[in-house]
């Protein structure tokens, strides 16, 4: 944007506002901050003069600090950031490194507990879900065996099939279509 004397105006009041802020003894007045050279590139110096004392000038190292007190409230007021608006010999305020409210390390900690709690919630609800079909196998099986309808017959472990020993079981190896052979 362009440099007219409504921006110089802007940034002596702002730099006495800064210096109001900085010493409250002092009653700085817009009238007491002087822009020396300014140039077309918006490249000047300034100078703050005492309020008391119209003709002596307030220490550098008072203005360096005041400026650094206030200096995002000048950026703001000019819509400039610290490297768009330069004030030589004072440092840029760098911004405090950003720290995240939770610790990385609880993250990740909170992520392995709950794998594991899942985990065991799973293993937990597959046993009682196994347990609870064995129990009803078990029990249709004694149903079963109570009524005669029924023979299990267990080897090595796993139940074989099972027989309705009313109708009764016709082996189909042995049964031929055609009765060739004689009959014991």
């Amino acid at each position: 944007y362009a440099w007219d004397t409504n921006e110089e105006y802007l940034f002596k009041a702002m730099v006495a506002f800064t210096m109001r802020r900085y010493s409250s003894k002092t009653t700085t007045q817009i009238s007491n901050v002087l822009l020396c050279n300014v140039t077309d590139r918006v490249s000047f110096w300034f100078v703050v003069t005492d309020s008391t004392k119209n003709t002596t000038t307030v220490p550098g190292s008072e203005v360096e600090a005041a400026i650094r007190m206030n200096r995002n409230r000048i950026n703001n007021a000019f819509l400039l950031s610290d490297k768009t608006l330069q004030f030589l010999k004072i440092p840029s305020t760098l911004a405090p490194p950003v720290e995240p409210s939770t610790p990385a390390w609880l993250i990740v900690f909170g992520v392995v507990l709950c794998l594991i709690v899942a985990g065991i919630v799973f293993l937990v609800v597959a046993g009682i879900q196994q347990r609870k079909k064995k129990n009803k196998e078990s029990t249709e099986r004694e149903n079963l065996e109570e009524k005669g309808e029924v023979t299990i017959t267990i080897e090595n472990g796993t139940p074989c099939e099972t027989l309705d020993l009313k109708a009764g079981h016709i082996n189909g190896v042995f049964s031929a279509d055609d009765e060739r052979f004689t009959s014991l």
